[in-house]
Formats: structure tokens, sequence, C-alpha cells
């Protein structure tokens, strides 16, 4: 077991990395909002903006980013490349499991405004009861523009009072339907309206007309503020680091691998960030790991090297993907929900995940490379494994291994409360992370 991690033994610059951390989850309530701020990121640090229906001047030496619905890549295409240089990509996600706005989302009754929305993905759903929450995505209006929309503090999930339901501590089922439409308001139904309150919100502040609203893409987020608690503010609690965490550390790796020209220089590879959405609901749409759009990006640098196909093949055959995910520490109150041989910890660093029925794509070959980039970036790592009796979960490795070919190997961070509205590190964890994806784009 890694040594246990104290007050004394968090450095500076890991509470200067999970404070930035919590800028970034800050920054981001929903997937477009997180695509937004890497690309913010990016251009402050001298990355050029590309557009998808552009041409792109892509040549060696470049820093680019690319940003499709909630979804972004960044990459580095160091002086030295060619057509057959191959790639090293860290993966993550940018989406959380929550809830999703409905169509006709005012309602309400009994003297209440509610708003209607749809479970996405698998929260936990008790764990969003009783929380000040707002709404967050993009509305487009009809003439095709796209604004970036949040509420602040709108909506509550309120619970039923105990003297209402006895049973309540002896097993809480909660129906997806009647019971987790949250309330924003008070008195007649008929004078609220959720989209005039997003249309307010949208561009900062700026505002649209509702009446030209043509379509949204709207989720629920929580609004605390992500923090540091516990003995000598060794933990850290915060929504949505499934998957802001790796997202975060990823990003910070590439800005910090591309800083200087000496640094690019020093890149193995074309470096590349690609932080897809919809990886909670199976990766399945345009800006999620099972679509085009890492291929498509790929596949547009290749030929603005002169790649040919073969020499496509062979960049591919060479390159290394880094699929990042949260993962799960043991649960000291649940132990035996874990594999009894292998027991990541929080503080411990990153983890390594490896499932038999390829449900994470680590490999030997895989696992040897991580294990080399922790060591030469000093950081310590564990291994992660499910225990047999129960499913093992999965995340966009398999899915860009088996699209695009390239040798990819699964890690992430030990968290607990993976799924909850607000889930809990190590402090020094996100930084061993972003440490370790360094060492990676340096070879």
């Amino acid at each position: 077991m890694p040594a246990p991690v104290n007050a004394a033994t968090v450095p500076a610059e890991a509470r200067t990395h999970t404070e930035d951390l919590g800028a970034f989850v800050t920054a981001s309530p929903s997937s477009f909002h997180a695509a937004a701020e890497i690309a913010r990121r990016a251009e402050a640090a001298g990355f050029v903006r590309l557009t998808e229906t552009d041409g792109w001047d892509v040549t060696p030496g470049g820093r680019y980013v690319v940003v499709r619905d909630g979804a972004a890549i960044a990459f580095v295409v160091p002086p030295a490349a060619g057509p057959t240089t191959p790639f090293t990509i860290l993966g993550t996600h940018t989406d959380s499991p929550g809830f999703k706005l409905k169509p006709r989302p005012t309602t309400g009754g009994h003297g209440f405004w509610q708003a209607g929305v749809e479970v996405y993905g698998g929260p936990l759903l008790a764990s969003w009861l009783d929380r000040e929450l707002e709404l967050a995505g993009r509305v487009v209006t009809a003439d095709g523009t796209e604004h970036l929309v949040r509420t602040g503090p709108l909506l509550r999930i309120p619970h039923l009072a105990i003297h209402l339901d006895r049973s309540v501590n002896e097993g809480l089922t909660l129906d997806k339907q009647r019971h987790t439409q949250p309330v924003w308001g008070l008195g007649d139904v008929s004078q609220a309206d959720v989209l005039a309150v997003l249309a307010a919100s949208a561009d900062d502040g700026a505002g649209v007309d509702p009446a030209t609203i043509g379509g949204y893409d709207v989720v629920v987020a929580d609004t605390q503020e992500p923090r540091a608690f516990g003995a000598g503010g060794t933990l850290w609690a915060s929504g949505r680091l499934d998957n802001l965490l790796s997202t975060h550390a990823a990003i910070t790796a590439l800005l910090d691998a591309a800083a200087t020209p000496a640094a690019v220089a020093d890149i193995a590879g074309i470096a590349v960030v690609a932080a897809f959405d919809h990886e909670e609901i199976g990766s399945e749409s345009r800006s999620g790991a099972a679509g085009p759009f890492l291929e498509d990006v790929l596949g547009r640098v290749s030929d603005a090297l002169g790649a040919t196909a073969q020499d496509r093949a062979r960049a591919f055959a060479a390159s290394f993907h880094v699929s990042s995910d949260v993962g799960h520490a043991v649960h000291p109150n649940h132990p035996e929900r874990h594999d009894p041989a292998n027991h990541p910890v929080a503080g411990g660093g990153p983890i390594l995940k490896i499932n038999a029925n390829q449900r994470y794509s680590t490999d030997a070959h895989g696992a040897a490379r991580w294990q080399a980039a922790c060591a030469a970036a000093g950081v310590p790592t564990q291994e992660f494994v499910s225990n047999n009796a129960i499913p093992c979960g999965s995340t966009i490795g398999p899915i860009t291994a088996t699209r695009l070919g390239i040798r990819t190997v699964d890690v992430g961070v030990p968290i607990l409360s993976m799924h909850s509205a607000r889930e809990l590190t190590a402090v020094v964890d996100p930084w061993y992370l972003s440490r370790a994806m360094g060492a990676v784009l340096r070879g």
C-alpha cells in the first residue's frame, strides 16, 4: 500500500493544482462550458482556434484547439513532425451524470413552479436531493447562433419529510419521474417560464429573446463550490469530478508541455488532448468517443503533414492513447465490495485500470509504458481491478482502441461517491495524475 498522505506531505504544487481544478469545475457546469473553458485556456496560452468548416493551416511547431459541441481537442505539432510521426493522446470526457431539461420544461402544481427533467446517465439520485442546483448548457436561436446559458442557484429537489415516511431510513426508493422534478418558484404555473430564465442568463447575462430559442441542450448542475477539507485539508470535495478531474489534468499537462518552444521540441510525437462528450450515456454521438471527432482531427493533421494512407497507418501503429477517467478508491465502510488483493487508496496516486474482459483497454505494453511514465514523474501508482462478483464499468478506452487501433491504457484517480452530486478525492491525486500525463507527453 502506498505511504499515507497527511498535511505535511501535501506539496504546495498539489494544492495549487487542485485549487485550479476547482476553478475549472466552477467554470464548467455543462459539457459545453467545459469545452469552451478548454478552448479559452488553450487560446490564452497561444493556441490557434480552428473551426471545422474552415480549411486548416496546420504546420510543424503549431498549437491548435477545436471544439465540436460539448467536446474539445487540443493538439501540439512538434517542429520535427512528419507524415509518420505518431500521436500521443490523452483522452477524457466532459459530461457528468445528472439530469437534463425536457421539452415543455415548465411544470408544477400545489403552489410550486417546477422544471421537467430527465435522468442523464446513472446518477446517485438521493445525492441530488436538498441541494441548490442550476441549469446550464446551450440554447440555439432561430438564426442558428449558439449561446451558453447558466442560471446560478435556481432549483431544488426536495426530500419528503420523515414525518410523512417513517420508513425512509430503512430503504429509500425514488421514482425517476415522480420524485426528481425540482421546484424553482412559487405561485400560479401559468406565470412561470423556465425558458425565459434561461434566455435571460445567456452569454453571461447579456440575454436573448426567449421567443427566438429554437432548441436547447441544458443540464442540471450542483452549485456548491469545490473545497479542501478534513484533517490538514487533505481531502477534496466537488461536483463533476467524474470526469472534469481527468480533463483538467490532461489540459494542464498539455499546456505545461507546450509552454515554450523548447518544451514543444521535447514532446514525443504529436501531443493531443481529446475531451469527449456523452461518455455517461455510451459515447455514441458526433461528439462522443464512438463518433468520428478524434479520427477527423487526426486525419486532418496527417493530411497537413503530407501523409499517405500507409503513412497514417504507420503513425497510428506507433501511437499511444492514455484514457483517463476516475475510478473507485476502497470505501472504508464497504471494503467487501472491492477486490481483496487490489486496494487503491485515496492519496496513493493514479490507478491503472485492468479488466480481463477488456472493459478497460489496458494490456501489458500499455501497463509497462504507464508505469514507466509514473516512475519518470516521481509519482506513486496503484492498480484497480473489480471484485469478480460485481460488474465492471467501462470508459472511452476500449471505444477509441476499437475505432482507431491505437494502443490504449486506462488510468484514473481513485475517488469515493462516484456519480454523486458531490464526489470526494485526495488533494494530491489530481496533481499526481497530471504529472504522470506530462511524462507520457514527453515520452
